[in-house]
């Protein structure tokens, strides 16, 4: 393994040189545990645990290292535990609120593509998706939505409709994530060492796509619950992989619940493709109610657009006038 296959980069240099300096090494951290971190170096995979200077300047945990982060190592002298002596910019951050906690978590580090993963079967939620996206907009990554689960769907056509409705100008790929011809698909994201997240509920087929996409099972995986089609929690941690044909991949456990951290500073639901709908509409302040003449209603009736995701756009109209 080299850093440059985990993303390592003449950026990533400059930003290392202060530290080369002083004596530490690049890294980059792989794996995150309750009491200690592993870290790849260009010499072997170690395990690191964090300074306590640095524990004490980060303003709240979610600034502390993660997965995907790239860090500056102390090595001990003893033959002990190295350190981590502090955490390189970030080129994004994938962070939402901790589950039943006021505080940010640290989802993952240094991200190019974040594929959103939603299957085709029970997991189908057009509410959870924004959130989502929401979530990748505020990162810095840019968003993949992987429709998996396709070869159980017998509405297809239209589900894929509803997603790219909801997530316009995002690709979409509609895959079977046993099927081997889904890396085709996938393949092209990880050139020049990209590393990209797999994020989604539990059950939606995350490990079994990792593995796919690394050539060897690696992550356990379970069949869901075939009473609900619910998930089991089969990824634990979050975990990056080097993959032996280039890039890198990082599963993250299943998430039931999704609350962005900053309600304020995130990125609302696009609905541009209803803005761009109702430029169309007879009146300029068309409603998109019993007016005549209205495009945005007339794409529900033809199935381009989803009642549902249009009354999500006019209660974020409201909130947004209640703001005002």
């Amino acid at each position: 393994m080299t850093l440059t296959a985990l993303g390592w980069d003449e950026r990533r240099q400059f930003e290392f040189e202060p530290y080369a300096v002083r004596g530490c090494l690049p890294g980059r951290v792989v794996g995150e545990h309750r009491t200690h971190y592993r870290v790849a170096t260009e010499r072997s995979e170690l395990t690191a645990m964090i300074t306590g200077r640095l524990r004490n300047a980060a303003e709240q945990r979610s600034d502390l290292a993660g997965v995907g982060d790239f860090v500056a190592l102390r090595m001990p002298q003893d033959g002990g535990i190295a350190s981590v002596e502090t955490v390189l910019p970030r080129s994004s951050a994938l962070i939402r609120k901790a589950a039943g906690e006021r505080r940010p978590q640290l989802l993952a580090a240094n991200v190019d593509v974040v594929m959103i993963v939603m299957a085709l079967d029970g997991d189908f939620n057009m509410p959870r998706l924004e959130r989502y996206l929401a979530l990748v907009e505020a990162s810095g990554a840019a968003a993949v939505v992987v429709a998996n689960k396709a070869d159980l769907s017998d509405d297809l056509e239209s589900k894929s409709r509803q997603i790219r409705a909801t997530a316009p100008g995002v690709p979409v790929h509609a895959i079977s994530a046993r099927a081997s011809d889904a890396v085709c698909q996938l393949e092209p994201y990880f050139e020049d060492n990209r590393t990209i997240a797999l994020i989604g509920s539990s059950g939606v087929g995350k490990s079994t796509l990792t593995n796919l996409l690394l050539g060897e099972a690696l992550q356990a995986t379970q069949e869901v619950r075939a009473h609900d089609n619910r998930g089991r929690h089969t990824t634990t941690h979050r975990q990056l992989f080097v993959r032996p044909r280039g890039g890198s991949i990082m599963d993250t456990p299943g998430m039931r619940g999704l609350e962005l951290w900053d309600r304020a500073a995130s990125t609302p639901p696009d609905f541009g493709d209803i803005e761009e709908l109702s430029r169309q509409c007879r009146f300029r302040n068309c409603q998109h109610g019993s007016e005549p003449s209205c495009a945005v209603r007339a794409a529900v009736e033809a199935g381009d657009l989803t009642a549902e995701r249009l009354a999500r756009y006019a209660a974020a109209a409201r909130k947004s006038l209640g703001r005002r």
